[in-house]
This record gives structure tokens, sequence and C-alpha cells, in this order.
């Protein structure tokens, strides 16, 4: 699965940066999440980083991208090149 960013993010710019997969962006508003590019940062760390770091955690699993784990292991694979 992918994760979303609510309308209760304050843009305070700490999940960008945490994010391997540069799958977060400023979006017109608030941050947003890719859906192609998170991973959840499986094949990276144990526990999505965004979701660590984010002071009003607003950041949740998107029921519109539902991914095993086996697919986002692929998907790391895929965008890294890497087995994980």
């Amino acid at each position: 699965m992918a994760l979303y960013i609510t309308d209760q993010c304050v843009n305070c710019d700490v999940c960008e940066p945490v994010c391997p997969n540069q799958a977060i962006r400023m979006g017109p508003k608030i941050y947003e999440i890719a859906p192609p590019l998170c991973t959840e940062c499986v094949g990276h760390h144990a526990e999505p980083q965004c979701v660590q770091v984010c002071p009003v955690e607003c950041i949740f699993v998107d029921p519109a991208h539902v991914e095993s784990r086996e697919e986002l292991t692929a998907k790391y694979e895929r965008l890294t090149g890497a087995s994980a």
C-alpha cells in the first residue's frame, strides 16, 4: 500500500528529506506522496520514515493503493535495481 498525507499537514518539511524513494513532493497546498514511488520504506527501513517523523500524525495507509508486502518489495527492487 502506498501512504497518503491528509489535509492536516502543516508543511513542516520533515517528511520529504527522509523518503528514500523521493516519493514525497510539495503539492499545491500540502505535501503529497506519489503512489508509484512509495514502498512504505520496504527494502530501506523497518518502518515508514515519513510516519516516524511526522509531528501531526497525518500520514496513513492509502486504501486506494493496496499492495502486499511482496508487491512493495518488488516495487523497491524495480525502483532501486537491488534485491531486498
